[in-house]
């Protein structure tokens, strides 16, 4: 294999855990797939490392170490999986971290599972870093568990005590491209953009040209006006990019250039060509489309599109209401200008997921509820929500990025509130 393996691989690679050869080289190459597949959150990359993971306990049932991984992946997959077969997925989290138990449940690559099991799938953070913490004990030179405890921090706003865990992690284990990744992020929702763009520096060292760390980088630039800088780094990314986070960050880019044409060029060929996981990933791209062509002034195009978007979104949200869901069809709907019904959907998505369960997702679902209340007039509730966004860490907003006062002063998105002086003051850089 040429893939290049990090300190925390080797260490889960360290003993010859079966003695089936395929099935170690089937985990072998589940392990080698894990980072691209977790930092570019492609669901064809999350199930070719799943599918790896399934053919080692497929050529020996009793591989532990392999159904562990593969509980994980599973989890993880769960917990960034929108819809359709979510359940299905933790179940299938369910069933391997129990595999794992009955053959090894004190080692600590099972002790792993369940804590990811307890935060990903069950959503219960206490007892995920209480398992967690049993496992540092067991692996204390390395970077599993502050990696771990750096994730489940971030998701409840603890930033301090995340920003901590990442450092530490980091300072074992200095070359994980995934931990310099994550790390990233989290000083990019914290709007520390220079320690972030030094770590995703980091991360080319290791893996040059990597596209996800590269469309990151462009959404930093984006985050702070350097749109020239941001389109260096996104050449690469057209209607066949894996990475839908990479693609909406081109989008991005083509809106702040106010160039309309290209975009609807690039969602419409994405929409036409490209190989999408599911129904919904493939609505989820037709919804930005709609509203492209609305800020473009296509209202009929947006009208058309919009309802394409919202007879796919409406059963899918009347059988299992999300905040996923109740976004896409809120934006669907105002797409349409149906200001009710998009007002409505996008109050109720910020009570599917509040700010208080969420730190790191809840506050992007306020923000386009800002965007539907400023294409819709309410001017002064949009403004109070950017006052407040403003201040708030958060990721997602635009791209992994939260909302800063660069994109106000150049999304398009935002022209309606142009003339207001309380917004003009919020489009006004903080001199540190």
């Amino acid at each position: 294999m040429q893939a290049k393996l990090t300190g925390r691989e080797e260490q889960a690679l360290a003993v010859t855990p079966t003695d089936n050869p395929k099935a170690y080289d089937a985990y072998l190459h589940g392990v080698a797939s894990e980072p691209r597949a977790h930092t570019s959150f492609s669901h064809d990359l999350a199930e070719k490392a799943i599918g790896f993971y399934e053919r080692a306990v497929q050529l020996d049932p009793n591989f532990a170490l392999a159904w562990a991984r593969l509980s994980r992946e599973d989890a993880l997959f769960y917990f960034n999986l929108e819809m359709p077969n979510r359940a299905a997925r933790g179940d299938a989290a369910k069933r391997a971290l129990e595999n794992a138990q009955k053959l090894d449940p004190n080692s600590a690559e099972t002790l792993l599972a369940l804590g990811y099991y307890q935060y990903w799938v069950l959503n219960d953070h206490e007892r995920a870093k209480t398992t967690f913490g049993r496992v540092s004990k067991m692996l204390p030179s390395s970077s599993e568990v502050p990696y771990a405890l750096a994730l489940v921090n971030r998701r409840e706003g603890h930033w301090d005590e995340s920003i901590a865990y990442w450092e530490q992690a980091l300072a074992l284990d200095p070359r994980n491209a995934e931990l310099l990744v994550n790390a990233a992020w989290t000083y990019t929702m914290l709007r520390q953009f220079p320690v972030a763009i030094k770590l995703y520096d980091r991360v080319l060292d290791i893996t040059p040209n990597n596209p996800d760390v590269m469309a990151a980088k462009a959404g930093i630039y984006q985050a702070q006006g350097n749109l020239q800088e941001a389109a260096r780094f996104l050449s690469g990314v057209n209607e066949q990019t894996l990475s839908e986070d990479n693609f909406v960050i081109k989008i991005a880019q083509l809106r702040f250039e106010r160039n309309y044409g290209e975009a609807v060029r690039l969602l419409q060929a994405r929409q036409a060509q490209f190989h999408f996981a599911s129904e919904i990933d493939k609505v989820r791209d037709q919804v930005p489309l709609a509203l492209t062509q609305r800020f473009a002034g296509d209202t009929a195009g947006a009208k058309v599109t919009g309802g394409q978007a919202r007879n796919t979104l409406e059963p899918l949200y009347k059988d299992q209401p999300n905040e996923t869901l109740a976004r896409s069809l809120s934006q669907a709907y105002a797409s349409m200008g149906e200001k009710g019904s998009a007002l409505k959907l996008a109050e109720h998505a910020i009570m599917l997921l509040p700010r208080a369960i969420d730190a790191v997702d809840g506050p992007a679902v306020e923000q386009d509820l800002a965007m539907i209340q400023t294409i819709f007039g309410e001017n002064s509730r949009a403004i109070s929500t950017l006052t407040e966004l403003l201040q708030t860490p958060y990721g997602w907003g635009y791209g992994l990025a939260p909302i800063t006062p660069a994109h106000l002063r150049l999304d398009p998105i935002w022209d309606p509130l142009r003339a207001d002086p309380a917004f003009q003051k919020l489009c006004e850089e903080k001199q540190h």
